[in-house]
Protein backbone atom coordinates (compact mmCIF):
# COMPACT_ATOMS: atom_id res chain seq x y z
CA UNK A 1 0.00 0.00 0.00
CA UNK A 2 1.77 3.23 -1.08
CA UNK A 3 1.00 6.44 1.23
CA UNK A 4 1.23 10.10 0.32
CA UNK A 5 4.18 11.21 2.20
CA UNK A 6 7.76 9.42 2.63
CA UNK A 7 6.49 7.88 5.74
CA UNK A 8 4.36 4.47 5.68
CA UNK A 9 1.16 4.32 7.44
CA UNK A 10 1.15 4.04 11.29
CA UNK A 11 -1.62 2.92 13.46
CA UNK A 12 -2.18 4.61 16.88
CA UNK A 13 -3.11 1.92 19.39
CA UNK A 14 -4.54 3.46 22.82
CA UNK A 15 -6.23 1.34 25.32
CA UNK A 16 -5.50 1.02 28.74
CA UNK A 17 -4.98 -2.76 28.96
CA UNK A 18 -1.75 -3.44 28.20
CA UNK A 19 -2.57 -7.37 27.28
CA UNK A 20 -5.36 -6.16 24.63
CA UNK A 21 -2.79 -3.45 23.58
CA UNK A 22 0.15 -6.32 22.90
CA UNK A 23 -2.19 -8.75 21.06
CA UNK A 24 -3.96 -5.84 19.13
CA UNK A 25 0.02 -4.46 18.17
CA UNK A 26 0.67 -8.03 17.08
CA UNK A 27 -2.49 -8.70 14.86
CA UNK A 28 -2.00 -5.55 13.25
CA UNK A 29 1.70 -5.85 12.44
CA UNK A 30 0.45 -8.98 10.37
CA UNK A 31 -1.06 -7.10 7.16
CA UNK A 32 2.17 -4.68 7.69
CA UNK A 33 1.06 -1.88 9.52
CA UNK A 34 3.10 -0.17 11.80
CA UNK A 35 1.86 0.12 15.47
CA UNK A 36 2.77 2.47 18.03
CA UNK A 37 0.88 1.72 21.34
CA UNK A 38 -0.55 3.83 24.14
CA UNK A 39 -1.90 3.04 27.57
CA UNK A 40 -2.17 7.15 28.30
CA UNK A 41 -5.06 8.72 26.46
CA UNK A 42 -3.84 12.00 27.90
CA UNK A 43 0.03 11.26 26.25
CA UNK A 44 -1.51 10.20 23.19
CA UNK A 45 -3.20 13.66 22.49
CA UNK A 46 0.00 16.01 23.52
CA UNK A 47 2.32 13.44 21.19
CA UNK A 48 0.02 12.99 18.00
CA UNK A 49 0.73 14.24 15.07
CA UNK A 50 -2.61 14.91 12.77
CA UNK A 51 -0.14 15.52 9.63
CA UNK A 52 0.35 12.18 9.33
CA UNK A 53 -0.82 9.10 7.64
CA UNK A 54 -3.02 6.33 8.60
CA UNK A 55 -5.55 5.36 11.62
CA UNK A 56 -6.16 5.20 15.46
CA UNK A 57 -7.75 2.33 17.26
CA UNK A 58 -9.10 3.98 20.72
CA UNK A 59 -11.00 2.08 23.52
CA UNK A 60 -13.71 4.11 24.76
CA UNK A 61 -13.98 3.30 28.50
CA UNK A 62 -10.40 4.25 30.23
CA UNK A 63 -9.77 5.70 33.61
CA UNK A 64 -9.70 9.04 33.51
CA UNK A 65 -9.80 10.55 29.30
CA UNK A 66 -12.34 8.64 27.92
CA UNK A 67 -12.42 7.70 24.00
CA UNK A 68 -15.35 9.54 23.36
CA UNK A 69 -13.37 12.44 25.22
CA UNK A 70 -10.34 12.00 23.09
CA UNK A 71 -12.59 11.33 19.82
CA UNK A 72 -13.95 15.17 20.24
CA UNK A 73 -10.33 16.64 21.18
CA UNK A 74 -8.75 15.14 17.43
CA UNK A 75 -11.75 16.19 16.16
CA UNK A 76 -11.48 19.72 17.50
CA UNK A 77 -7.73 19.76 16.87
CA UNK A 78 -8.80 19.42 13.25
CA UNK A 79 -7.12 15.40 13.05
CA UNK A 80 -8.31 12.99 10.35
CA UNK A 81 -6.84 10.50 11.03
CA UNK A 82 -9.98 7.86 10.77
CA UNK A 83 -10.79 6.30 14.23
CA UNK A 84 -12.33 3.23 14.82
CA UNK A 85 -13.76 2.76 18.23
CA UNK A 86 -13.84 -0.47 21.00
CA UNK A 87 -15.64 -1.16 23.31
CA UNK A 88 -16.78 -3.99 25.42
CA UNK A 89 -19.54 -2.43 26.84
CA UNK A 90 -21.51 -1.79 23.47
CA UNK A 91 -25.25 -0.06 23.46
CA UNK A 92 -27.16 1.93 20.19
CA UNK A 93 -26.88 5.34 22.22
CA UNK A 94 -22.73 4.89 22.54
CA UNK A 95 -22.55 3.76 19.20
CA UNK A 96 -24.66 6.61 17.87
CA UNK A 97 -22.79 8.89 19.80
CA UNK A 98 -19.09 7.46 18.39
CA UNK A 99 -20.57 8.15 14.55
CA UNK A 100 -21.79 11.51 15.24
CA UNK A 101 -18.34 12.56 16.80
CA UNK A 102 -16.95 10.89 13.91
CA UNK A 103 -15.94 7.79 14.44
CA UNK A 104 -14.99 5.75 10.80
CA UNK A 105 -16.11 2.18 12.70
CA UNK A 106 -17.85 1.05 15.88
CA UNK A 107 -16.43 -2.47 16.61
CA UNK A 108 -17.54 -4.61 19.89
CA UNK A 109 -14.70 -6.48 22.04
CA UNK A 110 -13.41 -9.33 21.90
CA UNK A 111 -12.88 -7.97 18.13
CA UNK A 112 -12.74 -10.40 15.39
CA UNK A 113 -9.40 -10.35 13.95
CA UNK A 114 -10.09 -9.79 10.25
CA UNK A 115 -13.33 -7.52 10.78
CA UNK A 116 -10.85 -5.58 12.23
CA UNK A 117 -7.67 -5.77 10.01
CA UNK A 118 -10.24 -4.99 7.03
CA UNK A 119 -11.82 -1.75 8.68
CA UNK A 120 -8.26 -0.81 9.06
CA UNK A 121 -6.97 -1.46 5.70
CA UNK A 122 -9.85 0.32 4.47
CA UNK A 123 -9.52 2.74 6.93
CA UNK A 124 -5.83 3.70 5.93
CA UNK A 125 -6.73 3.34 2.45
CA UNK A 126 -9.43 6.07 2.73
CA UNK A 127 -6.92 8.13 4.18
CA UNK A 128 -4.64 8.33 1.50
CA UNK A 129 -6.65 8.50 -0.80
CA UNK A 130 -8.14 12.06 1.06
CA UNK A 131 -4.39 13.25 1.68
CA UNK A 132 -3.95 12.75 -2.09
CA UNK A 133 -6.54 14.70 -2.82
CA UNK A 134 -6.15 17.17 -0.52
CA UNK A 135 -2.65 17.65 -1.95
CA UNK A 136 -3.54 17.65 -5.64
CA UNK A 137 -6.41 20.47 -4.51
CA UNK A 138 -3.61 22.49 -3.43
CA UNK A 139 -1.59 22.48 -6.15
CA UNK A 140 -4.76 23.15 -8.24
CA UNK A 141 -5.44 26.16 -5.91
CA UNK A 142 -1.95 27.21 -6.54
CA UNK A 143 -2.10 27.30 -10.02
CA UNK A 144 -4.88 28.92 -10.00
CA UNK A 145 -3.81 31.99 -8.04
CA UNK A 146 -1.47 32.15 -10.29
CA UNK A 147 -3.54 33.15 -13.14
CA UNK A 148 -3.77 36.71 -14.13
CA UNK A 149 -6.78 39.10 -13.82
CA UNK A 150 -7.60 39.06 -17.85
CA UNK A 151 -6.52 35.08 -17.33
CA UNK A 152 -9.37 34.27 -15.18
CA UNK A 153 -11.72 36.45 -16.90
CA UNK A 154 -11.47 34.26 -19.97
CA UNK A 155 -11.28 31.11 -18.06
CA UNK A 156 -14.84 32.14 -16.68
CA UNK A 157 -16.10 33.08 -20.06
CA UNK A 158 -14.69 29.29 -21.42
CA UNK A 159 -16.54 27.77 -18.88
CA UNK A 160 -19.78 29.32 -19.18
CA UNK A 161 -19.50 27.57 -23.07
CA UNK A 162 -18.64 30.91 -24.80
CA UNK A 163 -16.53 30.43 -28.48
CA UNK A 164 -13.33 32.51 -29.11
CA UNK A 165 -15.36 34.90 -31.11
CA UNK A 166 -17.70 35.93 -28.19
CA UNK A 167 -15.24 35.63 -25.38
CA UNK A 168 -13.12 38.41 -27.81
CA UNK A 169 -16.20 40.64 -28.64
CA UNK A 170 -17.39 40.58 -24.81
CA UNK A 171 -13.58 41.31 -23.31
CA UNK A 172 -12.81 43.36 -26.44
CA UNK A 173 -9.76 41.31 -27.34
CA UNK A 174 -8.40 40.01 -30.74
CA UNK A 175 -9.66 36.09 -31.69
CA UNK A 176 -5.37 35.58 -31.41
CA UNK A 177 -5.60 37.02 -28.16
CA UNK A 178 -8.09 34.54 -26.96
CA UNK A 179 -6.27 32.40 -28.32
CA UNK A 180 -3.38 32.82 -26.65
CA UNK A 181 -5.02 33.33 -23.04
CA UNK A 182 -6.61 30.23 -23.73
CA UNK A 183 -3.66 28.42 -24.28
CA UNK A 184 -2.11 29.63 -21.61
CA UNK A 185 -4.96 28.52 -19.03
CA UNK A 186 -4.64 24.87 -20.60
CA UNK A 187 -0.53 25.10 -19.68
CA UNK A 188 -0.85 26.69 -16.42
CA UNK A 189 -3.72 24.89 -14.80
CA UNK A 190 -1.96 21.84 -16.29
CA UNK A 191 -5.49 20.37 -18.25
CA UNK A 192 -5.11 18.30 -20.82
CA UNK A 193 -9.04 18.55 -22.03
CA UNK A 194 -11.44 21.16 -21.90
CA UNK A 195 -13.81 18.43 -19.53
CA UNK A 196 -10.59 18.81 -17.17
CA UNK A 197 -10.06 22.51 -17.62
CA UNK A 198 -14.06 22.95 -16.64
CA UNK A 199 -13.99 19.95 -13.70
CA UNK A 200 -10.71 21.91 -12.10
CA UNK A 201 -12.33 25.58 -12.45
CA UNK A 202 -15.98 23.98 -10.87
CA UNK A 203 -13.82 22.85 -8.69
CA UNK A 204 -11.78 25.84 -7.16
CA UNK A 205 -14.51 28.15 -7.24
CA UNK A 206 -16.31 25.50 -4.85
CA UNK A 207 -13.42 25.54 -2.72
CA UNK A 208 -13.26 29.65 -2.49
CA UNK A 209 -9.60 29.69 -4.06
CA UNK A 210 -9.31 33.51 -3.90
Amino acid sequence: MSAAGSLSPLIHLVDDDAAVRDALALLIATVGLRVEKWADPEAFLASFDRHGIGAIVLDIRMPGLSGMAVLDSLRASGADQPVIMLTGHASVDLCRRAFKGGAAEFLEKPVDDEVLLDALQQAVRRHVRSRERHAADQAARTRFNALTDREREVLGLIVAGLTNKEIGRALSLSPRTVETHRANLFDKLEAPSLAQLIRHYAALVAGDPG
